[in-house]
């Protein structure tokens, strides 16, 4: 692009372009307007240089700047499109979280600001080129900017340790809430909606004990009611994430947390895993509908009755695990009595030993070398009446061993145990609620009799 300069308006302009720096001219020799390269500071221009060389490359710093004015257009209009919801919640514990990132921020910005300014400051001022600029190569020591660059730091580090450890217990996800809103308190009669969340791969699972349905990828509340989600999954760890709503808690196998979360406007709101977990990870998404009122909310399990096809048992619960990429919204009209507590002990499937059952064979002094073939007598045992002495008909040896610390184990009363050795196991009697008389072995459906050839050694 050329146009015609005179020599004032040449000179004037590229004193603008020389003040600068000599970057945008390097450039213009880059890409080939121009072979004249003019010393830094040279304000005496000659006449005589091609007035359209110079006109263009002082063309080329002005469509540069233009470009860069256009670029910070664009920008800014595409980050305007940004729907920053931590910031801009729709429910009162994820505002209050909201808040608690701005007041870190603020406080923390206190020191990075001044630090950034006079690291700029100090690489202008000390430049090789400024003469005007103390040469102090011998100092090295100032008590006034050691108490600054101490005592600053350390004020806001206490503020920000006082501001979150406060933060910290009162926005507790296990803690129940203390408030709807910063102008609305808890009601004591309003009981908190219980739902249980399931991460699976790769899709969330909802049971509403209080109501008898389940959902998958699609959840309701209402507004301005306390929401108390308990969390796990039957697969590897996962994060269960509604900004609007609360924090991020972790979703883990075999393990229950809990987030207490509350909505403060009706509307559709996003749900996603927060932690990768696989090829379908980009898809764990579900929508969480707040309504109004209750009547809309019970619309919406009406809805959800309706549109079923069967109820959550085990077995449907089992083929619901397969992993699936972008599985849509599926209604389930009934649950399945005890699913959860199955869920939470990894024994949804009709083969698998429940952890509790496990833990309980732990306690009372393991299965032995027995359990290696016989792990399918030990299921329930947990809830039985007197696991105790399931135990001890499973294993004799433990009659004569550990008699009385199996009783004191599984029931409650106080057996005196001699110095020398313990006794045998107590009759019946002696216990404060005698069960029913054990049977003189174990029906033949709860063991599988060992091989006559198989060696235990």
């Amino acid at each position: 692009m050329e146009r015609d300069c005179t020599v004032s308006r040449l000179r004037a302009d590229c004193a603008i372009l020389l003040q600068r720096g000599t970057l945008y001219h390097r450039k213009a020799v880059k890409v080939g307007l121009t072979t004249e390269v003019p010393r830094r500071g040279d304000r005496n221009l000659r006449p005589d240089i091609a007035q359209p060389v110079w006109c263009k490359a002082v063309s080329y710093f002005y469509v540069m700047k233009r470009i860069r004015w256009i670029l910070l257009g664009l920008a800014t209009a595409i980050l305007s499109g940004c729907n920053l919801v931590t910031l801009n919640p729709a429910g009162d514990v994820a505002a209050q979280q909201g808040d608690l990132i701005i007041y870190a921020t603020v406080l923390m910005c206190i020191v990075i600001i001044p630090v950034i300014a006079l690291t700029l400051f100090f690489a202008w001022h000390y430049r090789s080129s400024n003469d005007e600029a103390r040469y102090e190569p011998d100092w090295d020591h100032s008590i006034s900017l050691e108490i600054v660059v101490w005592a600053v730091p350390l004020a806001i580090i206490i503020c920000l340790a006082g501001l979150t450890w406060v933060a910290t217990h009162r926005l507790d996800p296990y803690a129940d809430l203390r408030r709807i809103s910063a102008d609305q308190p808890i009601d004591p009669s309003v009981e908190p909606m219980t739902v249980y969340a399931v991460a699976m791969d790769w899709k969330w699972a909802f049971i509403y004990p209080e109501l008898g349905i389940a959902t998958v990828n699609e959840a309701a509340v209402i507004v301005d009611r306390p929401v108390e989600w308990k969390i796990s999954s039957t697969t590897v760890m996962n994060a269960f994430f509604v900004p609007d709503m609360a924090g991020m808690i972790y979703a883990m196998a075999g393990m229950e947390t809990e987030l207490n979360g509350v909505l403060n406007a009706s509307g559709t709101y996003r749900g996603f895993s927060g932690q990768y977990s696989g090829a379908g990870f980009s898809h764990m998404n579900f929508e969480l509908h707040a309504y109004d009122t209750q009547e809309e909310f019970d619309a919406w399990v009406a809805q959800v009755r309706d549109g079923a096809e069967d109820m959550l048992t085990r077995e449907t619960f089992v083929a619901l695990d397969v992993p699936t990429v972008d599985h849509p919204v599926t209604y389930f009209n009934g649950v399945a009595d005890g699913l959860w507590n199955r869920i939470i002990n990894q024994c949804v499937g009709e083969d698998r030993l429940c952890m509790e059952d496990m833990m309980m064979v732990d306690a009372l002094g393991g299965g032995g070398l027995e359990g290696l073939w016989n792990r399918q007598a030990f299921l329930g045992i947990c809830s039985e009446e007197d696991p105790a002495m399931f135990l001890a008909l499973l294993r004799p040896e433990l009659r004569e061993e550990r008699g009385a610390e199996i009783l004191r184990a599984g029931f409650d009363y106080e057996v005196d145990l001699p110095a020398d050795e313990p006794p045998p196991l107590p009759p019946l009697a002696a216990l404060s609620s005698p069960p029913d008389p054990m049977p003189s072995a174990l029906p033949q459906s709860r063991v599988q009799q060992l091989p006559t050839n198989t060696s235990l050694n």
